[in-house]
């Protein structure tokens, strides 16, 4: 079985589809949308193929990414569909195509976005950041885009200095940028810089949706992240393994509300702002995290002591919450909270 034969991801699908939004602003137009084939890339394309199929929507989807054979798996016998495009790219290479035409929104998606990574391709992780975005803004400036959305993370905020509770879209708090790992925060932070550096000299419409640590279905089988590897464990019917205390507290999102909240702040949020998608229904503590997802496989958490390389991508915030306010003020509001986001994960990857 794959996702598209499964009843609740498919249900995730529709009910992103049918949100109350300005999806008018997408009929008949089309959008380039960078690492098509991650978690919440493919995801977004699955929401907007819906959307063309069952309101006749008419958008044109350019989806990039390094792997063609990779996006046919992925998207099977949607990849087919006359107004879906795959382009195989590298994003740290100029995006120069005669064959496009008008691309009314550009979405960057792609990145590094996992522990090994940062550890292992911290060049790539940074360039990714910088140099494939610059491709990107580039490429949306050529093409006279109607909006640009530069996907940036939690990982901005730094570490807590603890004078808050939850970061919002003013905070920033301590990083050292003299590590290894911070190449991706401070690429991040670098990338909303030039964001607005494009808007401000090129006149682009910029948006800046920030997301938290995401999970759901759609995520790579390669991703390390903690709570991917805890998802893993689980659906393998293995005991969770817990790499360190578990004090850290986070906010997490699932997919399905990740990818309404791109939505709306793309649809609905104002040029050159940037917005958290996060709810506090699904902060958390790593360690209750752990033993969540081990509940839900009828295992228990054990501890284990990360190699040198794993320990080098790890996060150093050990409080990371987001306030989520100022996207709920355009009205969003996420589908499901930590425990069930986890529950609905789990059974769909374990029926495929």
């Amino acid at each position: 079985m794959n996702l598209y034969d499964n009843t609740d991801y498919m249900e995730d699908v529709r009910r992103t589809a049918q949100l109350d939004l300005p999806w008018d602003r997408l009929k008949d137009k089309a959008v380039l949308i960078s690492g098509a084939t991650g978690l919440v890339g493919s995801f977004l394309i699955d929401v907007l193929m819906e959307r063309n199929e069952q309101f006749s929507m008419n958008c044109g989807i350019y989806a990039l990414g390094r792997s063609e054979e990779k996006a046919k798996a992925r998207f099977g016998a949607r990849s087919c569909d006359p107004l879906f495009s795959f382009i195989p790219y590298d994003i740290n290479l100029p995006f120069v195509r005669n064959d496009i035409g008008k691309v009314d929104f550009v979405l960057h998606l792609a990145s590094n976005t996992h522990p090994m990574q940062y550890s292992t391709d911290p060049i790539g992780t940074i360039t990714t950041n910088i140099i494939g975005l610059q491709n990107m803004l580039e490429f949306a400036c050529a093409h006279d885009a109607e909006r640009f959305a530069f996907a940036s993370s939690n990982e901005i905020y730094g570490e807590n200095r603890g004078d808050a509770e939850l970061f919002d879209e003013e905070y920033c708090g301590y990083i050292d940028c003299n590590t290894l790992r911070a190449g991706y925060p401070e690429s991040k932070r670098c990338g909303e810089a030039l964001c607005q550096a494009y808007r401000k000299q090129k006149g682009i419409d910029v948006c800046i949706p920030r997301l938290t640590r995401s999970y759901g279905p759609t995520m790579l089988m390669s991703d390390t992240k903690a709570i991917s590897q805890f998802i893993r464990k689980g659906i393998a019917g293995e005991d969770i393994v817990l790499k360190s205390a578990g004090t850290q507290y986070y906010s997490y999102t699932y997919v399905a509300d990740a990818v309404s909240g791109l939505l709306t702040v793309l649809l609905k949020g104002e040029s050159g702002e940037a917005y958290n998608i996060a709810d506090e229904a699904s902060d958390i503590r790593l360690r209750d995290l752990a033993e969540l997802i081990a509940q839900n496989a009828g295992r228990k958490v054990i501890f284990e002591i990360p190699d040198a390389v794993e320990a080098q991508g790890y996060s150093k915030a050990t409080k990371a919450r987001l306030d989520g306010a100022k996207l709920r003020e355009l009205g969003w509001k996420p589908f499901y909270d930590i425990k069930d986001g986890i529950s609905r994960t789990m059974q769909i990857l374990g029926q495929i």
